[in-house]
């Protein structure tokens, strides 16, 4: 495993410099890499995909308990430079890594086996957007553990009714049991950043049962949320065409034209959306 001076030394030779644009933290605390790897909760026969592996403090953590690691990294030099990190201090795990030098958001298939988790300590500007990328396109995710900042943790994992419950969690429902895992301080990254961290924890579930597609449901949960404090009649007028017509559709769902999207579920919304599609087929 990496600690302070060698992920220091390792970046010095490779002239890395932590970057703002990819949102580049790299953890040096070793007991800190092995609290995810143990709230990951992956076993012997998991395929993990690691998103922004940086200098491969989370990857030589996770290759001796797990079948397979694909790391996705965007940085070319440290894409480059996981391989000889794992060769060098781990070869006899070396075959269990595969490396892809590409953006985490354009990921639609995967070479070798499937992932079955994804474990990673994700770039904070992009945290979401990765997540729900991912648990669309790669299906056979059925485990989450990242580590995000801490405002996104709480986010991701609030209940209806909580005043950080949005647009994150909403979607985050629809693929998953979400909870929060613990805080992480700053001070285990090199550099440090302005803000504490959390854990994050999902377990794949069905979607609610609907006849509406998750794209209908999600266009719900947005125009829900842009404008959070108003009732959902109001705040679902311009996607439903008026007032109007939005409290009709709001009332076939079995929903409340006073409430406000804070308190509806994830099976709420798909109410909603499925209501709307009945209406527009007559």
């Amino acid at each position: 495993m990496l600690g302070p001076a060698e992920i220091r030394d390792l970046a010095s030779q490779l002239g890395i410099r932590p970057t703002k644009q990819w949102g580049q933290n790299f953890v040096i605390d070793k007991g800190t890499v092995r609290r995810i790897v143990r709230a990951a909760e992956v076993t012997a026969g998991d395929v993990v995909l690691e998103v922004g592996p940086g200098l491969g403090s989370l990857t030589l953590a996770l290759l001796p308990h797990v079948r397979r690691v694909t790391a996705v990294e965007i940085d070319p030099a440290l894409a480059g430079q996981l391989p000889r990190t794992v060769a060098a201090l781990a070869p006899d795990l070396a075959d269990r890594l595969e490396v892809l030098h590409t953006d985490a958001l354009r990921v639609r298939d995967l070479p070798g086996p499937q992932p079955t988790a994804l474990v990673a300590n994700l770039p904070y500007n992009v945290a979401v957007p990765v997540v729900l990328h991912l648990l669309a396109t790669v299906p056979t995710i059925e485990k989450v553990l990242v580590m995000v900042q801490l405002e996104v943790a709480e986010r991701l994992a609030a209940q209806p009714g909580s005043r950080v419950y949005g647009v994150p969690s909403v979607k985050a429902a629809w693929y998953a049991e979400v909870s929060g895992a613990g805080r992480i301080g700053r001070n285990v990254f090199w550099p440090a950043p302005n803000v504490d961290s959390g854990l994050v924890r999902m377990v794949r579930r069905d979607p609610p049962s609907t006849t509406a597609t998750r794209e209908e449901v999600f266009a719900v949960v947005d125009a829900a949320f842009a404008q959070r404090r108003k009732t959902l009649r109001a705040a679902l007028s311009g996607w439903a065409g008026s007032g109007a017509e939005a409290e009709e559709i709001l009332r076939a769902a079995g929903v409340d034209p006073r409430a406000r999207g804070e308190v509806l579920r994830v099976e709420d919304f798909a109410r909603i959306a499925e209501a709307a599609r009945a209406r527009a087929a007559g």
